[in-house]
């Protein structure tokens, strides 16, 4: 089931995974934030895991950096980097949020990633099936 925000589609994989893909050459912005972790609150009451498909280019704003991912039930996150540019925000974002200790893998679109994060994040919240 595809749900539309402000600023990327949602699909519900399964009870326990959404796939977000990000609207092209945009910046992330708090607000933004804000409505996907709403969204998300409102989807998820238990376990779940994020498939971040970078299929656009977009970066975020030095606020959302910080705030993205920050759901107490978020248990997972893959993520599909297409391109090296994707790929470095990314790693920037890893990096200022370490001290988080977010359990997320990085895939690459180029090889098979999408289907390889999917299982990844299946693995990793046990409770899902499908």
């Amino acid at each position: 089931m595809k749900h539309q925000l402000s600023f990327a589609t949602i699909t519900l994989l399964n009870d326990h995974i959404a796939e977000v893909v990000v609207n092209k050459d945009i910046e992330v912005s708090l607000e933004m934030t804000e409505e996907f972790e709403a969204f998300l609150a409102d989807k998820f009451n238990h376990a779940f895991g994020l498939l971040i498909n970078k299929i656009h280019y977009y970066d975020f704003s030095f606020e959302a950096k910080l705030s993205i991912g920050s759901h107490a039930n978020l248990k997972a996150i893959a993520i599909v980097n297409y391109n090296e540019k994707s790929e470095l925000v990314t790693n920037s974002i890893v990096k200022l949020r370490k001290i988080d200790g977010w359990n997320l893998k990085s895939f690459s679109g180029l090889d098979l990633g999408w289907q390889q994060a999917f299982t990844w994040l299946k693995k990793e919240l046990p409770t899902v099936s499908g």
